[in-house]
């Protein structure tokens, strides 16, 4: 008989808790869409192309210019539960903060299995460090789902000015218990020190969206995380996103009267 592992969930309850793909009728035939529309965005718009903050493979980022000079920058962590994906699948993303009159950064990183949690962390700290040296800043920090999470876990670095953190994943117990940790293989002092709800500090002002249409445990990944934040005295304002699920949040952020744009636009949210 299976056991209950997390929130009376078994393993495999868990998996389906946190399975966004699974959920969806044609997951491959979303990301060719994707890539399709991304793909436009590249051939549309002037963009230096992966430009290097470390030594390696992955460690490059695009930059989209608005054609602003001295324009402010916003810096996109693409999602894949830190194991799949790449920032070429989600330029279209740029489109909503560039109408905005901002540049659009695109990051990538090492993936899992190929690197830690820990590691992955730190080429992010390791792009804002290299963004820095530029004199980019102050930034927005965003990021979708395992994008979200790591964008979280940097509103304390001095170059970042907002957080924009989308459908992430705050608390990585459930991760670490499920089967998505058959390749991230955290250990319980990867999830206690890269956890952004158990490490909450001095920060940026920052707005958590969720889909809320979304998997339960992924609204209440980002609904516990914002009561902590202010339990904590930070700014953090909650956005439920009417309509949308986990990747059609994407769609609001990419259109440059969307919602989560609004909101970040807010008073509140400047640094």
């Amino acid at each position: 008989m299976a056991v209950a592992i997390y929130r009376g969930m078994t393993r495999q309850e868990l998996g389906v808790a946190y399975s966004n793909t699974g959920r969806l009728a044609d997951f491959p035939g979303l990301m060719r869409d994707f890539r399709a529309r991304s793909d436009r965005f590249y051939a549309a718009h002037d963009c230096r192309r992966d430009l290097r903050y470390g030594p390696r493979a992955r460690q490059t980022y695009d930059w989209f210019s608005c054609g602003r000079p001295d324009a402010p920058v916003f810096v996109f962590i693409h999602g894949g539960y830190w194991q799949s994906c790449v920032k070429e699948d989600f330029a279209f993303c740029a489109q909503g903060p560039m109408a905005r009159g901002h540049d659009v950064i695109l990051a990538e990183h090492t993936l899992a299995p190929e690197a830690s949690m820990t590691q992955i962390v730190a080429e992010i700290g390791q792009l804002l460090d290299h963004l820095a040296a530029q004199g980019v800043g102050p930034l927005c920090l965003a990021g979708h789902s395992a994008g979200g999470h790591l964008a979280a876990m940097h509103r304390g670095h001095p170059a970042v000015g907002s957080v924009l953190a989308i459908s992430g994943l705050f608390d990585l117990e459930p991760i670490g218990l499920g089967q998505l940790n058959d390749k991230l293989r955290l250990t319980a002092a990867e999830i206690a020190a890269c956890s952004p709800q158990r490490n909450i500090g001095a920060g940026a002002p920052m707005l958590i969206a969720v889909g809320a249409e979304e998997l339960p445990e992924l609204i209440r990944q980002s609904d516990d995380y914002a009561g902590a934040c202010r339990l904590a005295g930070e700014r953090a304002a909650l956005l439920h996103v009417p309509g949308c699920d986990h990747f059609q949040v994407l769609d609001d952020l990419a259109d440059p009267a969307g919602m989560q744009l609004s909101a970040l636009a807010a008073p509140d949210m400047r640094p």
